[in-house]
């Protein structure tokens, strides 16, 4: 009964996060509001690639470039996003290159018409290649230096990686919505519980669990002179491979060479437990499932439908069948072996 009811009340909080509450927030309430701290912008603003949130560059008249960053509302709570400012600062004190948000009046956290947002200092850099040894290396560095700075506390406030928010409620999500089409609903669903069983099987506690990054794949890492980590926004508690599996890329041979090389580079900042390494497959399989529920419960605001347009689509959901299929397979494999150089 303590499971069900707890179930659902992580699906409820899913259904409070589909709010698209951002309908007021119009140019003008953005520049009124980066006035409240006593910054004044000289450009218009650029809107920058964010479904979650609303992100907005600017130039400032001391001719510097920042982000104002607005939440989305009720998807955390103050606590919750003060804790991921808290997170970020801590990490530039132990010079762990990651964007922080600017403490301005003694606060990072702001709030304008009802709406919280942050200020950051805006950050250039290309896109880290999975696929260059070097940058890999770097990657695997910082990562380990990440962790160790993450295992002095827990978050009090964030979130667990678990199977209950990251499989449970995204099921019931799937079940009650209405985009899978009547015709592969059966074929999708029997393949769903497959995958939800054999990740439950194997999702293993026997973890030290620490804080996260919790969304670190290359699109939120910049490279510039070293790698620069962005977007603390999926920040939570949980094992350490969750922010080293998305790092891999290509056929098991290839992944198994980037692992090798970012493990190495992890040592020498931080010891890794191998043990994790069984976790990679149900992690993958968790945020698939997580992430189709979550544009089914985006898919009502207007940046995703013009985003995501095929998502409504059959061929979508066939692909999201097969791709189940793919994972219920590798779920059965020996999971990736670390060779230490």
């Amino acid at each position: 009964m303590v499971k069900l009811l707890e179930s659902k009340k992580l699906v409820d909080l899913f259904s409070l996060m589909s709010d698209f509450s951002f309908a007021g927030l119009s140019p003008d309430l953005i520049l009124d509001a980066i006035e409240t701290v006593d910054v004044q912008a000289s450009s218009g603003l650029l809107a920058l690639n964010s479904y979650e949130n609303r992100v907005y560059q600017f130039v400032a008249e001391d001719n510097k470039r920042y982000v104002a960053k607005f939440y989305r509302p009720q998807r955390w709570s103050n606590e919750q996003i003060q804790e991921e400012h808290n997170f970020a600062l801590e990490l530039v004190g132990d010079n762990v290159p990651i964007v922080a948000p600017l403490i301005i009046n003694g606060a990072s956290l702001h709030q304008h018409a009802n709406y919280r947002f942050a200020l950051f200092p805006s950050m250039g850099g290309r896109q880290f290649e999975v696929d260059n040894v070097i940058q890999l290396e770097w990657v695997g560095r910082f990562i380990g230096r990440m962790h160790k700075v993450a295992k002095s506390m827990p978050f009090e406030h964030r979130p667990e990686v678990c199977t209950t928010s990251y499989l449970d409620a995204p099921k019931q999500v799937l079940l009650t919505g209405s985009l899978v089409p009547h015709h592969l609903k059966t074929a999708f669903h029997t393949i769903l519980d497959q995958v939800i069983t054999e990740t439950k099987s194997r999702f293993s506690k026997n973890y030290q669990s620490i804080r996260l990054h919790g969304d670190l794949h290359p699109g939120n890492i910049l490279y510039r002179d070293g790698p620069t980590f962005v977007d603390l926004d999926d920040c939570r508690m949980g094992p350490a491979v969750q922010d080293i599996w998305m790092m891999l890329s290509g056929e098991r041979q290839q992944q198994s060479i980037q692992l090798d090389k970012l493990i190495d580079a992890y040592n020498e900042f931080n010891e890794f437990d191998i043990e994790q390494l069984s976790l990679i497959e149900p992690l993958r399989a968790m945020r698939m499932i997580h992430h189709m529920a979550w544009l089914t419960l985006r898919w009502e605001d207007p940046s995703f439908l013009n985003a995501f347009p095929w998502f409504a689509e059959d061929k979508y959901w066939e692909n999201q069948i097969l791709a189940l299929k793919e994972q219920f397979s590798a779920l059965q494999e020996q999971p990736l072996q670390f060779h230490s150089k």
